[in-house]
Order: structure tokens, then C-alpha cells, then sequence
């Protein structure tokens, strides 16, 4: 089975980091990511650099990349000036976010769920229009840090009502690393009913992202984000921390026999790359230890 990866690391894993890395050496992440063979790069974030300074310089960042054909470049927008300015910026695809929960919408994105739902349906329209493709990843999808456990049921109204707007795909997102399998399967298998593609985005929090990663896949999920090295969290969110980390999922995928068309060898460098460009040891297990060829070679 072929499995689509796409490397949130420039955005999700830089916007939480300590140490803000220049537009130009976000750039080259991108480009090291694209030669490497990751076919989806989530390159930037056009939000309030005010909010994430991190993330500040998105234009300059999309302006720098070296475009590879094949490599989609993605802009993560909350709101319709994101969407604008990701257009201006020329990126291949939008990911459009919003939490499930209504105080995570307020303190993520001063809005409601109910006017995110809105903004999503006007996102995919505009979308659909420029022909850019576009995904909605439903956040806190798992659990909310501030609301706690969210019904399965809830999520998955939401995810009707956005797949009536027909984007390219959804994204389920735990955001704060809560999630078990158990859920995983549920709401996956629930979405993929929906008949839009399933995407999940994962974070290793509780060290059950990989598990969960697993489980999405046996129910019917053919993209995964992940972020180089593990690296990621969300600034507004208590102890949110690093996403799965793409080598370790890709090592995991090879050895199951699963395509990603991704060099491993070349991960496990870029890896090394970013950690000494952030000054520190970064959390993913594969790029230390090394990959292993009688797994997946």
C-alpha cells in the first residue's frame, strides 16, 4: 500500500521551538525535505507573526524554496486573509484548520466553532475557484486540553458538514497527543464513510502516536503528516508536545511493507541537519539510532 507523507516540520515543527529560524534556512529545510523525496511539505503558516513569531516571513520562505516538480507546498491559513495571502504567496495546497471545541477556538483563533465551520465552507469555495487544492484538518479532534474528552459523535458531525463543501480532504488532528487506537479507528472509519479522503495528524505526547498511526492506516487513512525529527507543538495548547517524527513513521511504514517513496537514509541526515540548526537534541528515535537494512532497507 502506498502511503502519502506530508512533512509538517517546517510549520508545526518550528512553531513551537525555542530558537526562530531564519526564512532562508526554513527554505532549505523545505528544499532538504523535497529532495529527499517527501512528496507534501506544510512550508508555512500565514498567521499573526505577533501570535507565532516563529512563523513570521512566510512569504519570504515560499519565495526562497526551490521549487521540485512533483513536491506539493502547502500554507496553513485559520482564517480568509490567510487564505489571500497564501495565494498571493503561490502555494500548491491550503490547509485550512479549526479546533472542535469552542474555548480551544477562542484561545487558537478568537472564533467559534460554529463561524470556523463557516470560514471553512468559504475557504474550500474560494479554493475550489482558484483551483488550488485544499484540506481542513479538524483539530483537537481526540481531545482538548481545555475542554477535555470530545464525543466521537460531535467530531463527526463536523466532518459531514465539511465534507459537504467537498474539499480534497480532511485531517484529523490530536493535537495534544491524547489519542488511543480505539478512537483512531472510530473516527477514521467514520470520516472515510463521509466519502472525502482521510488524513491524520498525529503528536507522540503519551508516546501513542505511532500506534495510532497504525490504526488509522488498517481503517482506511492513506495520508499522514509527521515532522522532521519530531519536532512541533502548539504554542496555545498546555504541554503539547513534538509531532511523530517522519523518519521513525517511515522507517515503521518500510518495514510493514508500505510505499512512501521517501529516502530514509536521506531523512535520518536532514534530521541531524535541523538539530544542529535548532542547537538541540530533537526528540524523533530513527535519525540517533539509525535505521536497520533486514527491516527496512
Amino acid at each position: 500500500m502506498r502511503v502519502t507523507i506530508c512533512d509538517v516540520g517546517p510549520r508545526d515543527g518550528l512553531q513551537n521551538e525555542a530558537t526562530t529560524l531564519a526564512p532562508a534556512v526554513r527554505a532549505e529545510l523545505c528544499d532538504r525535505l523535497a529532495a529527499a523525496g517527501v512528496p507534501r511539505v506544510e512550508a508555512v503558516s500565514f498567521v499573526n507573526p505577533k501570535r507565532v513569531p516563529q512563523m513570521a516571513g512566510a512569504e519570504e520562505v515560499m519565495a526562497a524554496i526551490e521549487r521540485r516538480p512533483g513536491t506539493i507546498y502547502a500554507g496553513l491559513v485559520l482564517n480568509e486573509r490567510g487564505y489571500e495571502r497564501a495565494g498571493a504567496a503561490g502555494v500548491d495546497e491550503v490547509h485550512y484548520a479549526f479546533p472542535v471545541t469552542d474555548e480551544f477556538c477562542a484561545r487558537n483563533q478568537n472564533t467559534t466553532v460554529a463561524a470556523a465551520v463557516d470560514t471553512s465552507a468559504a475557504i474550500v469555495a474560494r479554493a475550489k475557484d482558484d483551483g488550488v487544492r485544499v484540506t481542513v484538518t479538524i483539530s483537537v479532534a481526540f481531545g482538548c486540553p481545555f475542554e477535555g474528552a470530545v464525543d466521537p459523535t460531535h467530531v463527526l458531525d463536523i466532518a459531514a458538514r465539511v465534507a459537504a463543501t467537498q474539499p480534497d480532504e480532511i485531517v484529523l488532528a490530536d493535537t495534544i497527543g491524547v489519542g488511543v487506537p480505539s478512537q483512531v479507528e472510530t473516527l477514521v472509519a467514520g470520516v472515510a464513510g463521509l466519502g472525502v479522503p482521510v488524513g491524520c495528524h498525529f503528536h507522540n505526547t503519551r508516546n501513542t502516536g505511532f500506534a495510532n498511526a497504525v490504526a488509522a492506516i488498517a481503517a482506511g487513512c492513506a495520508v499522514l503528516d509527521a515532522s522532521i525529527g519530531g519536532t512541533g507543538g502548539c504554542p496555545f495548547a498546555p504541554r503539547a508536545t513534538g509531532n511523530i517524527a517522519t523518519e521513525d513513521l517511515v522507517y515503521l511504514l518500510h518495514g510493514m511493507g508500505h510505499e512512501t517513496g521517501i529516502d530514509l537514509d536521506a531523512l535520518i541526515e536532514h534530521a541531524a541537519w535541523l538539530s544542529a540548526q535548532l542547537g538541540t537534541e530533537l526528540p524523533g528515535q530513527v535519525h540517533k539510532a539509525g535505521t536497520f537494512a533486514p527491516v527496512a532497507g
